[in-house]
């Protein structure tokens, strides 16, 4: 709803349009709550008083660099803001001391190079055009000055431009902290390199982002086998991990997505090796961590039909017994051991360990889960790897954190690319708890006259997932034990 305003002819409002979201116009006639205003499309419309906002005549065309300086602080305000300045390339705004940015789609590289770097270093926040080098400056400032550890929160919607962000703050922190280290590689070298290694093993395509954060297969499958395929006749390495093309792979196959437009993934895979070197991984290392991922592909494959036992279960034919066996090998595991982790569980209790058999439903969940944890695992060893290669000093007293959170969707309906039940207790302390709970509590607090704003409050959604001792997962473990 519009904040309360005195409408009287030639007041200049916005008002809501279905097709440009919003448009503005000047009010040409006035009966009680019905405003009749000529919109600068030429079009004329009577609308609610109610629906109108207040539009700033003195508004500068080119827009503010800090929001707060607009004399209306409301959505067609600040959407018009930031229009007017990204028509004149100026992606970034501030509201305080919250940077926004707008996707401009393409490279920009004299905004981000060395020269830019050393013109943000130790300038006051405010005092040059918003950029992402002035917060990280801030933040470093504030953890050398105050002796207090920093945080840098990036949110917004998938394909937003989060995850480059994100590398800017990374490049002017190690820019700002960088020194030489190993074999002569800089700091700084070694936490941009870091990037192509987590985004390849922990990014994966959505329908809304080809780059999006997803902890689960990545991408890398897609460059690994695609340049594998290129060059196979130089390596053996399609014959040693007996790969093959992505939609022969049951984890690979699900979105009949094999190529991005415009991403050459033999490229991409020799990056993502390169960076994997620079970042201090072994030969022998990334050999074991390509083997790891043609294991899980190969687990992916294995299908179960029933056993001779009630209510058991067994590799179904000769191909799932070969990737059972493959994946063993890869796993350098005994083939029966593995066998035996897929098809049946072991509980142990005080008195006795007893052995269940699983049915082939129950065993490709237990196949599924092994591949994840395993994944899991793999991507928590990377983390390790890189922070150490990096030289991060664990008796550190101060830190800078920079959570690249992934998009605040809302749709209505969520599949699970889009939402998890992280990202629902995410949402809900930063944007629910913090951003608007906490402030408006503050302002009623304080008794400032301002409009409530609503929000979706997820915490009922939290609570049928979390809460104990009827919610989701308490009764999953309840059933299955833990």
């Amino acid at each position: 709803m519009a904040a309360a305003m005195s409408l009287v002819v030639g007041s200049l409002v916005w008002l809501e349009d279905p097709e440009e979201a919003w448009i503005d116009g000047e009010v040409v006639e006035v009966k009680g709550e019905q405003i009749k205003v000529l919109c600068t499309s030429g079009k004329t419309v009577v609308v609610k008083a109610s629906n109108i906002y207040p539009k700033d005549a003195e508004a500068p065309p080119c827009g503010v660099d800090d929001m707060t300086k607009l004399a209306y602080l409301h959505e067609p305000g600040v959407l018009d803001n930031l229009r007017s300045r990204y028509d004149i390339n100026e992606i970034y705004t501030y509201t305080g001391n919250i940077l926004i940015a707008v996707n401009p789609f393409r490279r920009l590289p004299h905004l981000y190079d060395s020269h830019m770097m050393a013109q943000y270093k130790g300038a006051d926040f405010g005092e040059l055009s918003p950029h992402p080098f002035a917060v990280a400056d801030a933040a470093y400032r504030l953890m050398i000055n105050d002796g207090i550890s920093q945080s840098i929160l990036v949110s917004g919607e998938s394909g937003a431009g989060k995850t480059e962000s994100t590398k800017l703050l990374m490049r002017y922190l190690a820019y700002m902290g960088g020194g030489a280290v190993a074999e002569g590689r800089t700091v700084e070298q070694q936490v941009l390199e870091s990037n192509p290694v987590l985004e390849a093993f922990g990014n994966a395509k959505t329908v809304r982002n080809n780059n999006s954060r997803s902890l689960f297969l990545s991408q890398i499958f897609l460059s690994f086998l695609s340049w594998l395929e290129l060059y196979q006749a130089k390596f053996q390495d399609v014959k040693r991990y007996k790969l093959g093309h992505p939609k022969t792979f049951h984890y690979l196959n699900q979105s009949n997505c094999y190529e991005l437009d415009g991403v050459d993934d033999s490229e991409e895979y020799i990056a993502t090796r390169r960076a994997m070197e620079v970042v201090g991984m072994s030969s022998n290392e990334q050999d074991a961590i390509f083997r790891v991922v043609a294991a899980i592909l190969h687990l992916g494959n294995i299908e179960f039909a029933k056993g001779k036992e009630m209510d058991s279960s067994m590799p179904k034919d000769e191909k799932s017994w070969f990737h059972l066996k493959t994946a063993a090998e890869l796993f350098k595991c005994d083939v029966k051991a593995l066998e035996d982790s897929l098809c049946k569980r072991v509980i142990v209790t005080r008195d006795e360990t007893i052995t269940k058999w699983l049915d082939p439903e129950a065993a490709a969940v237990s196949r599924d889960a092994l591949a994840k944890i395993v994944y899991s695992r793999l991507f928590d060893w990377l983390v390790d790897k890189i922070n150490s290669s990096i030289g991060q000093d664990p008796e550190s007293k101060f830190l800078i954190g920079v959570l690249d959170i992934y998009g605040f969707e809302s749709f209505k309906t969520n599949s699970i690319l889009d939402i998890s039940s992280v990202h629902l207790y995410l949402l809900y302390y930063f944007v629910g708890q913090h951003v608007f709970k906490m402030e408006q509590e503050e302002y009623t607090k304080e008794e400032i006259d301002w409009s409530y704003i609503e929000f979706v409050d997820n915490q009922d959604i939290l609570d049928l997932i979390e809460k104990k001792p009827g919610g989701i997962i308490a009764l999953f473990w309840m059933k299955h034990g833990k």
